[in-house]
């Protein structure tokens, strides 16, 4: 058995090995040779904490396994992170345990590389403004894969609580951007991306707010329930997803669903574009949102990149088992 610790993550994965590792699952998915079994999400009745498994397999790059973990609001006042994970992989030939990987940076870097992906495939080229909605822990992550997909000239933010902006400001600053706090009236008129990476259980950004030709990745609403856009903006857009069965169970699609304003016909797998099946934008003026509610493959595909690198680089943990 192989163990990579939280703590040797940052020197193995990469935000660009990060963002091949989700484009390549991604494809994958979209042609049929990686599929994600059903997600178990439960509220464990302490701490408020979320816990539950996400899981899949990769028939075309051989990687089986499940992340376990969840959401722990309480963490921050224990100088922790909120969000706590380990990656554990089984080799598919035998379903012998191969590996136990640290999850907790490798999630952050996950998710910030599927939205860089949407970016990269929808996202207009000449994209200048990028707008970011929410300024927690993984707002960096998101802004630092983002601007790596387009020649950004400034960023522009908004958050509920203005005393974290500081968090988005000094990320711009680090990348070279200047960055300017704004109301949501002007970040939707001038933003030509918009990430939205919040907890919100209401919409935030309206259909109205939103104009023409810009690429929204909403990558907070990963539970039933939680809302980050208008319904009436998922509708007006052209839609793109990770996975649409959870995109309108557990995504930001669920409540256009709801409310019969679109079908899961309406909905594209992102896989689709990377293969080249589907055109994705298709003029300047289309709206395009990704859906990015998370995979158990993208977790499963990052950890196999960090086992391999763990075991290059020799630090590595291999005990019997």
């Amino acid at each position: 058995m192989i163990i990579v610790p939280e703590k040797e993550i940052a020197g193995l994965i990469s935000p660009e090995a990060a963002f091949d590792a989700v484009e390549a699952v991604f494809g994958a998915m979209a042609r049929g040779d990686a599929y994600n079994f059903p997600v178990i999400r439960e509220a464990i009745g302490h701490e408020d904490a979320l816990y539950g498994f996400k899981s899949g397999f990769d028939r075309a790059g051989l990687v089986l396994g499940l992340k376990a973990g969840g959401y722990w609001p309480n963490n921050l006042e224990k100088g922790l992170i909120n969000h706590q994970s380990t990656v554990f992989l089984f080799d598919p030939d035998t379903g012998r345990f191969k590996a136990a990987v640290g999850g907790n940076l490798l999630t952050a870097l996950r998710t910030a590389a599927a939205s860089a992906v949407s970016i990269k495939h929808l996202a207009r080229k000449d994209s200048k403004v990028l707008g970011m909605i929410g300024a927690g822990h993984q707002s960096a992550f998101q802004m630092r894969a983002a601007v790596k997909q387009r020649d950004f000239d400034r960023v522009i933010g908004w958050n509920m609580h203005p005393e974290m902006l500081g968090r988005l400001e000094e990320t711009a600053t680090e990348l070279g951007l200047p960055f300017e706090a704004v109301d949501l009236d002007r970040l939707g008129a001038e933003a030509d991306v918009i990430i939205t990476i919040t907890s919100s259980f209401d919409p935030i950004l309206m259909d109205a707010q939103v104009k023409g030709g810009t690429h929204i990745a909403c990558m907070g609403t990963d539970t039933k329930g939680k809302q980050e856009v208008e319904a009436a903006l998922v509708a007006r857009a052209t839609l793109f997803t990770d996975e649409v069965a959870q995109a309108t169970s557990i995504g930001e699609c669920q409540h256009a669903v709801a409310q019969g304003l679109i079908g899961e016909d309406a909905i594209t797998e992102i896989g689709a574009v990377i293969n080249g099946t589907h055109p994705g934008r298709t003029s300047a003026d289309e709206v395009t949102l990704f859906d990015g509610t998370g995979v158990g493959l993208q977790d499963l595909a990052v950890a196999s990149a960090a086992v391999d690198l763990a075991l290059e680089k020799g630090v590595a943990i291999e005990v019997d088992f």
